[in-house]
Formats: C-alpha cells, sequence, structure tokens
C-alpha cells in the first residue's frame, strides 16, 4: 500500500515541475510579442486631401450692390397745344429725333387768319398813332405863339399816349396770335427716340387729350435709380466728395457689365419703411445696352483698399466663435485661424485681420481637419478627389 502510494506522489510531482517549465517558458515570449503585436494593430493616419490657395495682396475696390431701375433722364408725351385738324406725322415710329425736328403739323387756317388780323390791327393803330403825332408837332409851335389853347395841346398830346399804347397792345396780341399759329407744328423738345404712335392724320386733336401724340424719350444719356441701405450714406458722401464714386451696371442676372457711368446724388429722404436710401447714377449708353424699365444690378465703387488680403470664399468657414479659416504649416499641419471677413465679390473675401499675405489656407476639404491633421495638397487637375462636406452629408462619402 506504501509503494504504491509513493508512485503516485511521485507521478504528480513530475507532471506540476513539467507544467511549470512549460508555463515558464511560454510567459516570457508571450510578453515579447504583444506589445508589437498591439502597436501594428493602429493604423498610422493618411494625409487628408484638400485643395489650397495663397492669401492674396492686392488693391481691392469696396463695391456696395443695389438693384436699380433703368429710368430716362428725360421723357415726354407729345401733346398739341392748339385744337385742330391732324394734317399729318412727320416721325417714324421707333426712330431717333433731335430737338426741334417736326414730329406733326396741325391745320393752321384758323391761327394764319388770326396773324392776319393780329397784323391789319397793328398797322391801322400805328396809322393813327402816326397821324396824332402829327397833328402834335404841329399845334406845338402855335401853342408856344398864343394861337392855340393849352386844351387843345393836352388833347393831343394825350392822343399820342393812346395811340402808343394801342400800338403795343397789337404788337402783344400779334405775337400771341403768331405763338398760336407756331403750335401748329410740333417738334421734339429734346433728342431722342419716339415711341408708338397714338392718333392717325385727319383726327381732331385737343391740349386735353390724354394719350397725346406719342412718347417721346430720351435715351442718351439715361439714368439708373438704385437703392442702398442707409448706413451707407456717410461712405457714399466721402465718396462722392472725393470723387471716388463710380458706378457699373449689370444685368439682371448680374452676369453681364452693360455700362460704365457716374453717380449724380443720393435722395434727401430716407425710406423710412424699410431703411434704405435712393441714388440716381447717369450712363452714356452708347450701345443702347440700357433700356427705360428694365431691371439692372448697380455696382457702386466707393473706394480703393490698397494692399488688402483677400482669399476665396470657400476658405472661409462658419464656428461657434465665428470666422474660421485652416492655415496650412510646416510639414502640411494645419491649424485654426480666426479671421475677421470684409466684403465678398466675384468669389473673393476681404480679410480684416487673422492672416497674413502668401499664407496657405485649405479652399476644400475642411469638415474632416482639426487641428493638427496633416494635409496633402492636390493639384486643380485632380481636385476631384478632394471629398466635401456636401456630398458627405448625402450618405456617398465614407
Amino acid at each position: 500500500m506504501t509503494s504504491k502510494t509513493s508512485k503516485i506522489a511521485g507521478a504528480v510531482l513530475v507532471a506540476a515541475a513539467i507544467g511549470a517549465g512549460a508555463y515558464a517558458v511560454y510567459l516570457p515570449d508571450s510578453a515579447m510579442h504583444a506589445a508589437p503585436q498591439a502597436a501594428a494593430s493602429e493604423p498610422i493616419p493618411s494625409a487628408v486631401p484638400v485643395t489650397a490657395a495663397k492669401v492674396l495682396q492686392h488693391d481691392v475696390p469696396i463695391v456696395l450692390e443695389g438693384l436699380g431701375t433703368v429710368t430716362p433722364i428725360n421723357t415726354a408725351t407729345i401733346r398739341t397745344q392748339v385744337q385742330g385738324t391732324l394734317d399729318s406725322v412727320d416721325f417714324v415710329e421707333g426712330k431717333r429725333v433731335k430737338r426741334g425736328d417736326v414730329l406733326a403739323r396741325i391745320d393752321p387756317r384758323v391761327y394764319e387768319a388770326q396773324v392776319d388780323q393780329a397784323e391789319a390791327a397793328l398797322a391801322r393803330d400805328e396809322a393813327s398813332l402816326k397821324n396824332a403825332r402829327t397833328n402834335l408837332a404841329r399845334t406845338q409851335p402855335l401853342a408856344n405863339r398864343g394861337f392855340a389853347t393849352q386844351q387843345l395841346l393836352d388833347t393831343q398830346d394825350s392822343q399820342v399816349s393812346q395811340g402808343e399804347g394801342t400800338v403795343a397792345l397789337d404788337k402783344a396780341a400779334l405775337e400771341a396770335a403768331q405763338t398760336q399759329l407756331s403750335f401748329a407744328t410740333i417738334t421734339a423738345p429734346f433728342d431722342g427716340v419716339t415711341g408708338i404712335r397714338r392718333i392717325d392724320p385727319g383726327n381732331i386733336v385737343h391740349p386735353t387729350d390724354t394719350n397725346g401724340l406719342v412718347v417721346l424719350t430720351q435715351l442718351q444719356p439715361i439714368a439708373v435709380i438704385f437703392t442702398l441701405p442707409s448706413g451707407e450714406i456717410p461712405g457714399v458722401r466721402q465718396a462722392l466728395a472725393s470723387g471716388d464714386a463710380s458706378v457699373d451696371v449689370y444685368d439682371a442676372q448680374n452676369k453681364h457689365k452693360l455700362d460704365h457711368g457716374s453717380l449724380m446724388l443720393i435722395n434727401n429722404q430716407v425710406d423710412s419703411s424699410t431703411g434704405t436710401v435712393q441714388l440716381k447714377a447717369s450712363f452714356p449708353n452708347a450701345g443702347n445696352t440700357l433700356w427705360p424699365g428694365t431691371f439692372v444690378n448697380v455696382h457702386l465703387t466707393i473706394a480703393v483698399r490698397h494692399d488688402a488680403l483677400t482669399v476665396p470664399l470657400t476658405a472661409v468657414r462658419q464656428g461657434p466663435d465665428g470666422s474660421f479659416a485652416y492655415a496650412v504649416g510646416s510639414n502640411n499641419v494645419v491649424g485654426i485661424r480666426n479671421v475677421t471677413t470684409g466684403q465678398s465679390r466675384d468669389g473673393q473675401v476681404l480679410i480684416e485681420q487673422g492672416l497674413a499675405a502668401n499664407e496657405t489656407v485649405v479652399t476644400a476639404g475642411q469638415y474632416r481637419l482639426n487641428p493638427g491633421t496633416t494635409v496633402e495638397i492636390v493639384p486643380d487637375d485632380k481636385k476631384d478627389q478632394v471629398q466635401d462636406a456636401t456630398t458627405a452629408s448625402a450618405g456617398m462619402l465614407p
């Protein structure tokens, strides 16, 4: 019994020793390989592809934009000033006329007769005046020698004065008749373009006719009336005083420049309901690109900022603390720059503070960036490799 027990105990001790040795051999080897395997499981982050641009330093015009309406400097509804039969229409619809050109003629016979009557009355009264002056000249020497009474002399003197007044009245009546006759010929009051004819020859026209004969509109030069916020008035007034104000006008889509002109005035009142003020600008309109009544976009330049900094508009993002941009530093590592911006125009935004000239800023791919992220700047011909937040938010990107 004792011999059997001793054999079992010895077998147990041998097995324990073998197990302990195997554990001792295995444990250090596992510990040696655990750290490298853990390190290999963490991938090295790759550079994020982005597009970038330099901060440019150059002269930047300060431009205010407003919506305006093309308005003629002169426009008139041509009406007759006398009543009569319309004899002829001497203009072609839609054609240019000059000041003084004949537009229409009214039957002048009635007014010619009135002129004849006035001329006859003037001739008659001038003859009477001549006779009165002759009688006075004869009576004056006789009265001096006592052969004519003072009463007779005074009567003849008053007749001369009366005759002079009558002649003056006749001349005024003749001028009035001639003026009425001149109204029978209707002329253009200024250079312009005629519109659609509103009445045909043979009709009787009156000064009270609402529609008149035609509307005449001046196209060269022409004006544009537009609005701006009332807060811009001080800057615009300063530009007017210094002569720096210049105006460009663009089409309704704000794409094609139509003409270049100058600012004429700021209206003397602000519209309290909208907080805006009207301004008026003049344009030569040499190519007739501006047509009355059309809507246009007005770009008013009030100053030029020298050595200003600009970046592409897409480089500026909005965050909880305001506007910011990602600046690319050494080793292509990005950092956040809080920026103060000015006007944005033509895809560029003016940087007041926060960036320096020739720095590089990220223009696309910002949504995958954080401070300290390494980026890869891709050229423009490969910018489709850059992922943007718009497509990512639609579930099209990882």
